[in-house]
């Protein structure tokens, strides 16, 4: 698949990153030389120094034979025009990174797929979702909903007093016939392995698991995995950046009682006026005492979005040592994925691997509706629409020739979620949650073409 990518900052570059390792063709376009330069010689792509607004430097990467342009620059003026020449030029299919969330409120009203672009991507609105859904389910730590929640992907950490503890997936299976849940990828503590789990697969304490599950089925796994839903109310979020202002937004217009840190005193100023219903304060979030005197032993949750991933961390640290249930720090270095449950913080998140994920189902083959990748496990979940042409249409689950590294998580059929075990028969119109390590998904994908 040849793929431009116009940006080569911190979401271009690692897109470029992600899609090289796929084997795509990519070619990265950017205005500055040393960005162009260090992706040229980490990554094996083509780079071409310019203006992605440019016709000629358009045709320079050959856009006319191109299946997706995708604009991520930091303006989002230039996202659009290039997205929308490209398209002119010939590309298949236009992506565009935008930060004015109302363009992807009113995408329909305005109808961007007539100026040629045929998606919009705010990663500030992901990751201020992803928070969101996040504090909705408190006591896990990665969460995922298909089809406004018909099928939910729920992650989260074994303690010793989970009843699944010591048990096979078989074993719990017969135990809770009633259980509406697949688990679907486990990692083993102190392991960077992913394994999907088969039927004599063990759950032990310490591991981490992500389950399918449908709406009744999420309050059973809180029972059984021995965590309490606490609902959160009080909110504390570090940083005015554009994340803090949406989720405060979000926060606010869903009864939520939300106190946001910013140091810059006009930006301060700006937030308190444009969220009346939010307590603004002007000081600097890593003081103690200021964190203290603000009552953040009160708080059931500390979101830090400030621009500086160690800033949040260490915030995050300092709520925790108070008592706060809930923290979640938003990161930019991928590394620092590993350590989150080592050091004690419930949930880091990363906008470019938010960004990535949504940009990564169009790569894909086959009619994938949603895909999602798996916080620091070597997994991707899949939404596939079965056509009336795909090999699985029609044909029960158990005499799919389905590879072992996959499993299927659950079928949302007629806008209702499923748990399908062996004996379920798929239809056309039906659609089809994967879970795959990386070396399946060619053959996942083959079912569904």
């Amino acid at each position: 698949m040849k793929i431009i990518i116009a940006g080569a900052g911190e979401v271009g570059f690692h897109l470029a990153k992600l899609l090289s390792f796929e084997s795509q063709d990519i070619t990265l376009i950017d205005t500055n030389r040393e960005s162009l330069a260090y992706a040229d010689t980490h990554l094996d792509i083509r780079v071409v120094r310019g203006d992605a607004t440019s016709i000629s430097i358009l045709k320079e990467a050959k856009v006319a034979a191109t299946d997706l342009v995708i604009g991520v620059t930091s303006s989002e003026t230039t996202n659009i025009t290039a997205c929308v020449l490209a398209k002119q030029l010939g590309a298949k299919r236009t992506i565009a990174r935008i930060s004015n969330n109302e363009f992807i409120e009113n995408k329909d009203l305005v109808g961007f797929t007539k100026f040629g672009i045929d998606e919009l991507i705010s990663p500030e609105a992901l990751a201020a979702n992803e928070i969101m859904l996040l504090l909705n389910q408190s006591a896990f730590n990665d969460t995922y909903q298909f089809d406004e929640g018909a099928l939910t992907m729920i992650g989260l950490h074994l303690a010793r007093t989970a009843s699944f503890v010591g048990k096979t997936v078989r074993e719990v299976g017969e135990e809770y016939p009633e259980l509406d849940y697949v688990p679907i990828a486990i990692q083993r503590f102190g392991t960077q392995y992913t394994l999907i789990p088969r039927g004599d697969t063990q759950f032990k304490e310490g591991d981490q698991v992500y389950f399918t599950t449908t709406p009744e089925g999420v309050e059973h796994i809180y029972k059984l995995s021995g965590k309490v839903k606490e609902d959160i109310r009080n909110v504390m979020i570090l940083g005015g950046s554009a994340i803090g202002i949406k989720t405060a937004r979000d926060l606010c217009k869903n009864s939520f009682n939300v106190k946001l840190i910013e140091n810059d005193k006009e930006k301060a100023f700006e937030i308190a006026d444009d969220i009346p219903s939010c307590l603004v304060i002007n000081g600097d979030g890593r003081n103690v005492e200021l964190l203290e005197e603000e009552a953040i032993d009160d708080m059931d949750a500390f979101i830090s979005v400030t621009g500086n991933s160690e800033t949040n961390i260490m915030s995050c640290l300092v709520a925790k040592s108070k008592g706060v249930r809930k923290t979640i720090a938003l990161v930019e270095n991928m590394d620092y994925f590993q350590l989150s449950h080592s050091i004690g913080i419930d949930t880091l998140i990363n906008k470019k691997l938010l960004a990535a994920n949504n940009i990564f189902r169009y790569v894909r083959k086959g009619e994938i509706v949603a895909m999602t990748r798996l916080n620091n496990m070597n997994a991707e979940l899949l939404e596939f629409l079965v056509t009336p042409s795909s090999e699985v249409c029609d044909k029960v689950i158990r005499e799919i020739d389905f590879p072992r590294s996959a499993v299927i998580g659950g079928v949302i059929r007629n806008g209702q979620g499923l748990i399908a075990l062996g004996g379920f028969e798929i239809k056309s119109g039906d659609r089809i949650v994967v879970c795959c390590l990386p070396q399946s998904i060619k053959k996942v994908e083959k079912l569904f073409v």
